[in-house]
């Protein structure tokens, strides 16, 4: 009977856990109000550029994705969407298509590669799902997450501003917490 207890016991210490860690955001850096002039994407000049940092092997990754495409799927052609995958480097472990292949069916998405994570660190981008909007005129929009926790999709506060701005650009710019695993976390076995 003791030995179940603390079955129990520990089985509710590690839910308990395991929900915090879900529901804290990703570290966040300062997005610069200005797109980098040293970034190598390029801005678009007639709409909006959206870049999400991704990291290749990150089980979040799926649900950033999926609420990328729902946010997007009123948003055809009137923004260019990027999905920069940050690797460590640009070896062959880091190529894993599954993601590659889920962001590349979202209408109008562009994939970028992002080894040594150089254009995630020009963005301020530290968590994966992260999310960058600016104008035409290079100006900052939007700079967050777009899932309501780590690794789940469904309606959150993010999505729906970053659609509402999308919709109207004379929205006023917003953040939101990022929910993923770190980009440039040492030692993590992806």
């Amino acid at each position: 009977m003791a030995g179940l207890i603390l079955v129990l016991i520990s089985a509710a210490i590690w839910l308990v856990q395991l929900t915090r860690y879900k529901a804290t955001p990703g570290p966040s850096a300062s997005t610069p109000a200005l797109w980098p002039a040293q970034s190598t994407l390029s801005l678009s000049t007639e709409v909006p550029t959206l870049v999400m940092f991704t990291h290749p092997k990150c089980p979040c990754t799926a649900a950033s994705l999926a609420e990328l495409r729902v946010a997007l799927s009123s948003a055809l052609g009137k923004v260019k969407p990027v999905v920069a995958f940050a690797s460590p480097d640009d070896g062959p472990e880091w190529k894993v298509s599954g993601f590659r292949g889920s962001a590349a069916s979202i209408p109008g998405v562009e994939l970028a590669e992002d080894p040594g994570r150089l254009e995630a660190h020009r963005f301020g981008a530290l968590t994966s799902g992260h999310v960058v909007l600016y104008g035409a005129d290079g100006r900052l929009r939007f700079s967050g997450g777009i899932t309501p926790s780590r690794g789940h999709g469904g309606d959150n506060p993010g999505r729906r501003r970053l659609a509402a701005i999308l919709e109207n650009p004379a929205l006023v710019a917003a953040s939101t917490p990022v929910f993923g695993c770190e980009l440039d976390e040492p030692g993590a076995d992806w």
